[in-house]
């Protein structure tokens, strides 16, 4: 009897520690009435069954019917031949033990540059959490077999360009543990806003570096990492300013509850969980960590960012693969594809000459920028569906433009028009994206303008300015009723 009293404890004290260490181990829900409040009760995982179904199985290779690192690369380059047309493999680095990390990008036209918002999955950032880079295959395979056939597929495929990452720790993956080679939690390896020892990017281990790479070079709208041991959608912050645990939301709170929502009520059971309301919960509410992924990408790369809890177990038997993609393959569809299906989208243009203009935009209420894109000057910002919204463009030499939007489920494209920004001489001031000018055509410029030509340049601006008061009796929009809607500003 002793004994057996003895062996429970032990079992009890090793869960103790189990749920202090595991990745998601203690969980921080919030109750509906609380929810509203930012409030938070905690709910700690029961772990004794999973110990004693680990000890039963620990003779088994949990790695058996999954993808070797081998395997995953022969997939990913079969799978470029086998759909040319829609995907381009490349590679963004490698890890600490020189295995590349190969991204399958699928669009309509892969590699070129658009308009249209970018997205990446990310899977086994975590080494022990393998699911994610099977679902991503399982993802890539069925927007091949399906563009010409589904009409969501087509959708993915023909507004966005798609980039995926199956497996971004392949190192973590073969030893069977979570972190990297050199031992590192990848989800902790990134610069905080709360821990500034962070900020030394040299530091960061060679996966994390090619992460923050590609997020520079290409603009992501959002994205999503794929992990295991919880069934939730999670949002920034992931931590808080006092290392404390409570609901600590960022200036797009909204909008990523929004996103964390399309994910959850897409999916076949998460939104009914009892551990997290809806489904959904924000970081920090969970439990504060620092050094993650998600909000790097919402502070640094402008891309809005969940961490998805997609299977309870963190590495199930590979026979329940097809089961797991069967109840999150709507939700990953789904997420991607509210890229183009909600929010406001646009491009800027200079009243001048008609050149796309990189400005940023801006939401009332939101401190949050968003930069349009250098070459074709379009711009993607996520909202949450509400009443109105007021959008406010700016750009260095330019007069700012706002109008106010109500938007509902669907999404809203807004384009603006700049005027240049005029001196109290007249002369139309260069802005700081302009071509560099040298200093003699500058001021053959100006003695033009000042010149014999004055009388012209003061006819210029009076015709000029009786077409100004022309537009802006046009500023006012009807709006259709179609979910797609179109308005120039």
């Amino acid at each position: 009897m002793i004994m057996k009293t003895i062996t429970v404890l032990s079992l009890l004290l090793l869960a103790s520690t189990l749920s202090s260490s595991l990745a998601r181990g203690s969980y921080q829900t919030l109750l509906p009435s609380d929810f509203n409040h930012r409030s938070n009760v905690s709910c700690t995982r029961h772990l004794l069954e999973e110990i004693e179904s680990r000890s039963s199985t620990s003779s088994v290779d949990l790695a058996q019917g999954y993808m070797s690192n081998s395997d995953l690369e022969r997939a990913v380059k079969e799978f470029g031949q086998r759909c040319s047309n829609i995907s381009r493999i490349y590679s963004i680095g490698k890890s600490v033990n020189g295995v590349p990390l190969w991204v399958i990008e699928i669009s309509d036209k892969p590699g070129e540059e658009e308009t249209e918002p970018a997205f990446k999955y990310i899977g086994n950032v975590h080494g022990d959490e393998p699911v994610g880079r099977e679902l991503i295959m399982f993802l890539a395979n069925w927007l091949c077999d399906n563009h010409l056939k589904d009409p969501l597929a087509t959708l993915i495929v023909e507004n966005v360009h798609l980039h995926l990452l199956p497996s971004m720790n392949p190192d973590g993956f073969t030893l069977r543990k979570r972190g990297n080679a050199n031992n590192i939690d990848l989800n902790r390896d990134f610069p905080d806003q709360f821990i500034f020892v962070n900020n030394d990017e040299d530091s960061r281990q060679p996966e994390t570096k090619a992460i923050m790479n590609w997020s520079r070079d290409i603009r992501f709208t959002a994205s999503a990492t794929l992990h295991g041991g919880a069934l939730v959608a999670n949002y920034p912050w992931d931590g808080t300013d006092d290392k404390r645990t409570f609901y600590y939301g960022c200036p797009d709170d909204e909008a990523f509850r929004f996103m964390a929502s399309i994910y959850s009520h897409s999916h076949y059971n998460m939104s009914s969980s009892k551990e997290f309301v809806d489904g959904i919960t924000n970081g920090a509410a969970w439990y504060p960590l620092y050094g993650g992924m998600q909000d790097w990408n919402y502070i640094h790369a402008g891309c809005f960012e969940l961490t998805l809890e997609i299977s309870d177990n963190k590495w199930p038997v590979a026979a329940e693969l097809p089961i797991i993609w069967k109840y999150n393959k709507m939700s990953m569809l789904n997420l991607v594809a509210s890229l183009v299906k909600t929010g406001v989208h646009g491009r800027i243009y200079s009243s001048g000459d008609g050149r796309p203009l990189p400005a940023l935009i801006t939401v009332g209420g939101i401190n949050y920028t968003v930069r349009a894109g250098r070459t074709f000057a379009g711009y993607h910002r996520l909202l949450a569906p509400r009443d109105k919204y007021e959008v406010v463009a700016t750009m260095p030499g330019y007069k700012s433009r706002n109008t106010t939007i109500w938007l509902d489920e669907g999404a809203m494209t807004l384009d603006f028009v700049l005027d240049p920004e005029v001196s109290m001489k007249g002369s139309i001031l260069q802005n700081v994206y302009d071509c560099n000018c040298d200093s003699k055509s500058k001021l053959e410029f100006v003695e033009f303008l000042w010149g014999s030509h004055l009388e012209v340049f003061f006819v210029f601006f009076v015709i000029l300015g009786f077409l100004c008061l022309l537009f802006q009796k046009r500023k006012k929009v009807k709006y259709s009723t179609t979910k797609q809607r179109t308005v120039v500003v």
